[in-house]
């Protein structure tokens, strides 16, 4: 097999082709990127930028090596031309999934104009790898790789591994086995040649009805939120993957999607210093890499009619940059997304989001456009060249950070099975067991134990065929019959079902939402949702949600369960835990991240250690 080639950027040759392209830089005054300067380079593409006897040994901090430049930094800035510059700014959305044209149309922007990045999103594994090497080696600077991966990049590629979303996390009172999550995400993207997770999510969730973030945050309390997007950050950020905290100043608390409208926040500063800023704050202080802010319309903090957050100086430059004294990178959100798209064109949304402080432009609907769009705003004197330079070096300094001034491409021997390892599985069947929260244990029906002659149902509903929580459940008893109904059962499947249940002493009810992710309502049927009421106060149900916790809102006797048990979402880890609390093969220890109701607030959860907890009325 052929040893991988280096990256043109990584190679070294000798130290008198060093000094001799510096010295020629100098003469020709290479600041504005000179032909004759492009042309020594195309000259010596074996070249490296950092001479072999001064090895980079990368600071402990992103925020460090932006702070100290590195000779690599400036030797590869010198051979940029201004527009090039822009472009290192500019991270495009990428998809391994798609058709050969789409492809090319990637590879053009990154030949073309230079990009400094890609996101990636759906697609495999191995499809992803290969086009990262075909692009890499096509880059005149290595590109920087991210993904938005909160759960890992199970998120995004089939055959790997997805850890639980962060509502679960949030019910997880060991935050070293967040730490541990984050530590093997970093593994997961360093194997496939990825260096920005953009995660955590840091935005404290007290707003049920917000449409975007809910089950994505750890949950309402700000120092638990804090804590464990520390752990989450350290976890990824100590094994060399950069770390963007979201959504700055706080998306928490709205019920508007910026995906697709621009959602309004009314709070004054003192609010958002008191709860929406403060893990932000605390993460900056203690080193993360990138921030990324939202698209969100704050008239409290910058009064300029409809002006997203992203373009908004005084919160970007002012707020984030001078008075928190952020200086890792910071990421604007999608700029394809509405919350920016509504009342700012393509080009100018991104020349704005330069003008208000941030560095690096992420998911563009319109590179070219978005590059016009800067140098004009150059022209005016609304940006410097001064300003595009420095960020450029971020970029460039975030890049050596992470390795690239080292670049090799993936290695696909094995791909498959280094990303699916059995720590893996281990660390998600610990976050799944020390989640499960138990609400509601009457009677002390738990631990369900075998009893002569009685007999015991379980009923999935909203789902098509018996469930995995179902099949876990047949591990411990051999006396229980398996039904399934209908999220959208009418009142004929309903009264079928009552009749099969007839005779049954327990029922243990599982509660699932329309898809393999949590959602914000379970979309059940108005005759369903009476059946899951009616099972919950007959005094002999035994019910199990696998969704966002906020949707037991859906039910309005649900408090009246027998046993009620919070498994979050329909994770396979969750199911099998979810199983073994009911037969006491493991202790309930969760607790519940967020407030539902009147009923069940924030930090409720019975655990071995401790007595039934009343519920309210």
């Amino acid at each position: 097999m052929h040893a991988p080639t280096p990256h043109p950027f990584t190679r070294f040759k000798n130290i008198s082709c060093y000094t001799l392209l510096i010295g020629m830089a100098l003469l020709l005054g290479s600041c504005e990127g000179s032909d004759a300067q492009k042309q020594v380079y195309a000259q010596d593409q074996q070249l490296d930028f950092y001479p072999a006897e001064h090895p980079y040994t990368p600071p402990a901090t992103l925020v460090e090596a932006i702070q100290n430049p590195s000779p690599w930094v400036d030797s590869v800035f010198s051979t940029l031309t201004p527009d090039e510059r822009i472009a290192q700014l500019i991270v495009i959305e990428a998809f391994s999934d798609k058709s050969p044209r789409y492809e090319a149309d990637v590879m053009n922007l990154i030949t073309r104009y230079k990009v400094g990045g890609l996101i990636f999103f759906q697609g495999g594994p191995v499809r992803q790898a290969k086009l990262t090497n075909r692009f890499q080696a096509a880059s005149k600077v290595p590109l920087l790789i991210s993904m938005d991966a909160e759960t890992g990049v199970g998120m995004r590629l089939d055959s790997t591994v997805q850890y639980p979303f962060q509502m679960l996390l949030g019910a997880i009172e060991d935050n070293g086995l967040i730490y541990r999550m984050g530590a093997e995400v970093a593994e997961e993207f360093r194997r496939l040649g990825m260096h920005v997770n953009f995660a955590p999510v840091a935005d404290i969730n007290n707003n049920a009805a917000n449409p975007i973030i809910s089950y994505r945050a750890f949950g309402e309390d700000r120092l638990d939120v804090t804590a464990k997007s520390l752990a989450y950050m350290r976890g990824m950020q100590d094994n060399g993957i950069i770390a963007v905290a979201k959504h700055f100043p706080g998306h928490g608390d709205t019920d508007v999607d910026s995906h697709y409208d621009l959602p309004v926040i009314p709070h004054n500063r003192a609010r958002l210093d008191s709860l929406e800023l403060y893990p932000f704050r605390e993460l900056i202080r203690h080193g993360i890499g990138g921030i990324m802010v939202a698209h969100m319309h704050m008239p409290q903090l910058d009064t300029t009619m409809n002006l997203p957050s992203t373009l908004s100086k005084p919160i970007v430059t002012n707020l984030l940059k001078k008075q928190l004294e952020f200086k890792g990178l910071v990421f604007t959100d999608a700029m394809v997304m509405k919350g920016v798209t509504k009342y700012f064109r393509p080009g100018e949304a991104e020349a704005r989001a330069l003008m208000a402080g941030n560095d690096v432009l992420e998911r563009l609907n319109s590179v070219p456009k978005a590059i016009q769009a800067i140098k004009l705003a150059i022209a005016r004197g609304e940006l410097s060249q001064a300003e595009i330079d420095r960020r450029c070096k971020k970029m460039l300094a975030a890049k050596q950070w992470v390795g690239l001034d080292k670049y090799q491409p993936v290695e696909l021997k094995n791909l498959a099975e280094d990303l699916n390892p059995s720590v893996a599985d281990s660390t998600n069947h610990a976050l799944a067991e020390a989640a499960m929260t138990l609400l509601n244990n009457h009677k002390h029906t738990l631990p369900i134990r075998r009893r002569k002659r009685q007999k015991i149902a379980t009923l999935s509903f909203g789902a098509k065929r018996p469930t995995i929580f179902q099949r876990e459940v047949g591990k411990y008893t051999t006396s229980t019959t398996d039904f399934v109904i209908s999220r959208k059962a009418d009142a004929r499947a309903v009264k079928k079902m009552k009749k099969q249940l007839r005779g049954y002493d327990l029922v243990l009810v599982s509660l699932y939402g329309p898809g393999v992710t949590p959602s914000n309502r379970l979309g059940y049927s108005k005759e369903a949702t009476a059946y899951v009421t009616e099972l919950a106060t007959s005094g002999k149900a035994v019910v199990t949600l696998f969704d966002n916790a906020y949707t037991l809102n859906d039910f309005k006797d649900i408090h009246k369960s027998r046993v009620l048990l919070v498994g979050y979402q329909p994770h396979a880890h969750a199911q099998i835990a979810a199983a073994k609390l009911l037969f006491g093969k493991i202790p309930a220890r969760g607790k519940l991240p967020v407030t539902i109701n009147g009923h069940y607030r924030y930090g409720d959860g019975i655990s071995k250690d401790k007595p039934l907890l009343a519920v309210r009325p």
